[in-house]
Formats: structure tokens, sequence, C-alpha cells
């Protein structure tokens, strides 16, 4: 680790509906852009990222510019059991459910840096942050599970012998600071995918670790081990929190939702 790492915070949230997922890390992002705005922090190594690591119940999303699924579409597979959201990010339709680990990096890039293989210390920009991403999970799959033919291709994510995907990465990043993140497929019901063409790529698979290792891989197998690999490709300590850190922060966000919500109902 460099002299400059500030502390990831590791939350685990458990299983939760998709918008309290979407909740929590907006209320996080906010909390990370206050903290810089006031400079809440003389020591830039105290300034906390955040890693939410969760699992949703069954839901499909897509872009808000993905046209190709229209009001029927959305009925469609909302009748098989799935929730569906049009949210603000790129890229196209995908699916989180059960089995699933879903994690949200909220990452302030200004305070964020790295030694590159020459020991020189640089700052994180967008795209280095996304190949960070890419490296962490590539090595938790070889180094961790023994998956060797596991690496990148042209399309986005991780990719087990260039065909099967395993994880799907999609970042957003506003005002150097990061949401959104990967879905690591551990044991989930692979037929999900079945009904949509995953992120748009024609003649591509779905794979999981379970499916991989013939071996049952649950999600809460790979909270220790996605934090080491955060810490050891991000070159700064995450501290996996207890689930009461996680739970006051849940309880603050849906806390803070009932009296916006309350404030409207007054309007």
């Amino acid at each position: 680790m460099n002299s400059t790492s500030t502390v990831v915070n590791a939350l685990w949230f458990g299983r939760l509906p998709y918008l309290h997922g979407l909740k929590i890390q907006d209320f996080l992002f906010e909390k990370v852009a206050k903290a810089r705005l006031f400079k809440e922090f003389t020591d830039p190594r105290q300034c906390c990222h955040y890693l939410c690591l969760l699992e949703h119940h069954p839901v499909y999303t897509v872009g808000l510019r993905d046209y190709i699924y229209t009001a029927e579409e959305e009925k469609r597979l909302k009748s098989l059991g799935a929730e569906f959201h049009r949210i603000k990010r790129g890229g196209q339709i995908t699916f989180h459910g059960p089995g699933q680990l879903v994690a949200y990096p909220i990452f302030d890039l200004k305070k964020l840096h790295v030694r590159r293989p020459d020991m020189e210390i640089t700052s994180v920009g967008a795209r280095r942050f996304v190949h960070l991403v890419e490296e962490a999970l590539i090595q938790l799959c070889k180094e961790d599970y023994s998956i060797t033919n596991v690496d990148r291709t042209d399309n986005p994510g991780v990719w087990v012998e260039g065909t099967r995907k395993i994880a799907a990465i999609g970042v957003q990043i506003r005002h150097d600071i990061t949401s959104h993140g990967f879905a690591l497929n551990c044991n989930t019901d692979l037929k999900w995918f079945d009904h949509i063409v995953p992120c748009g790529l024609e003649g591509k698979t779905v794979t999981s670790l379970t499916k991989e290792l013939k071996n049952e891989i649950r999600v809460k197998d790979l909270l220790v081990p996605v934090c080491q690999k955060f810490e050891k490709i991000f070159q700064c300590p995450v501290e996996l929190q207890d689930t009461q850190t996680s739970d006051m922060i849940y309880q603050e966000v849906t806390h803070s939702k009932e009296q916006e919500q309350q404030a409207d109902d007054k309007k």
C-alpha cells in the first residue's frame, strides 16, 4: 500500500430490492461529495471510499437510452416475477438477482492513487478505474477459484474463454466520484438470462462460479476474498464493517426518504 492510501469501508447489506440499493449508493455518493466540498477531512487518508456489497431480488435493468425494450417487453419480463427499471446509466439490458454479488464502489477519484510498476504514484482516471475493477475480478477468479482462462475481451465485463460472461461491469462517474459497479455471478439461476440478450451481445453466454467449478459458491463466500482483492489492486486498506454499521446506514437512508416523502405530501 502506498503512503497516500485512503480507507475503503466495505459494507454488506444482504439482499435488497434494486431501488433500495440505488438509494444507498446515492446516499453514500452525497456523503463523499459533501466531505470533499466542505473539506471535512484534513488528512486525505481519512477520507473514506465505500464498497457496497449486496444481492438484489430478481430485476431487469436497462439504460434510459435503450429503446429496444418497449412497454410490452417490460410487461413480459415482469410477468416472470422480476422487477423492471430504466435507470440513469449507459449500456443495455442486464439482470440482477439472488446468487449474484453486486458491488457499488463509491470512490472519490481525486483521493485515489496507485503505484505503477515503475514505483511512481499516479492518480486514477475513469478508464484506469474500470481496468482496476476488472483486474480485481480477474485475479479473484484465477487466484482464489483457479479459473485460469478468465480475462478481458473487446466487450465490457470479465469473461471465461472469451465467450462466457462471469461478471458484468458498468461504472458511472460524476464529479470524479464513482457509482454503480459490477455484478459477479456466484450461484445465480442463469435461466433468468434466457429471456434477454444480456448487454445486447448476440451469440454470447453467461456463466457463474458455481457452473465453472461444478461446486456451490455462495455470495457470502465472496465477501472477504473480494475485499482482499480490492485492497491489493487499489493499494489501500479495505475494512469489511460489521452488519450493525450497514444496518445503521440503511436505517438512515430509509429515514431520510421517509422525510422527503412527508415533505412532498405536504406540498
